[in-house]
């Protein structure tokens, strides 16, 4: 079989409906869109959870607790034992793991998990590790350091500058 002979099978294609075109056709005089109201004027939408009037279920519904996600860190996790990619005492950072395909972008912070078993010494640097990743990368041989973001962190996006005042600044005049 080759690509030209693969076609879409019967009735895939099917002819568009046209309606308002007399009532022989089932969709005459009101062209499926009933009697009156909004929805069956020329130009009308809907905004989203719109239900005529009534109080809106995402209104009625109780509101509770908070979330901020623009503080959330969102970590790329690794687990222990993809680690074993690289060769014996080797250093790896985020971008030896961006290069050897284990995460998906080198920007986000890395956090390593314990799942699996490491059988090469390697030195580790992520942002975050947890407490059996750590253990299983030290109990072979390597070291888990924590590495500091250089610059801004993912959740940051640059909404927490500090912005310095230079001393004449904080002079008012009299």
């Amino acid at each position: 079989m080759k690509i030209q002979d693969i076609h879409k099978p019967n009735g895939a294609n099917r002819p568009p409906k046209r309606v308002g075109r007399g009532s022989g056709s089932g969709h005459g005089k009101t062209a499926g869109r009933g009697s009156k109201g909004a929805k069956s004027r020329k130009g009308s939408s809907l905004r989203f959870g719109f239900e005529g009037g009534q109080m809106s279920l995402m209104r009625r519904i109780p509101k509770r607790g908070f979330t901020n996600i623009v503080m959330k860190k969102i970590y790329q996790l690794v687990n222990v034992e993809r680690l074993n990619h690289f060769r014996k005492d080797s250093l790896v950072d985020k971008s030896a793991m961006f290069e050897g395909g284990l995460i998906k972008k080198a920007d986000l912070p890395v956090k390593v998990l314990g799942d699996g078993k490491i059988s090469k010494p390697l030195s580790v640097y992520a942002d975050a590790f947890s407490e059996n990743a750590k253990k299983k990368i030290t109990e072979a041989g390597g070291t888990a350091k924590v590495k500091r973001n250089e610059g801004r962190s993912a959740a940051d996006n640059g909404r927490n500058k500090t912005v310095r005042r230079s001393s004449s600044a904080d002079h008012r005049p009299s």
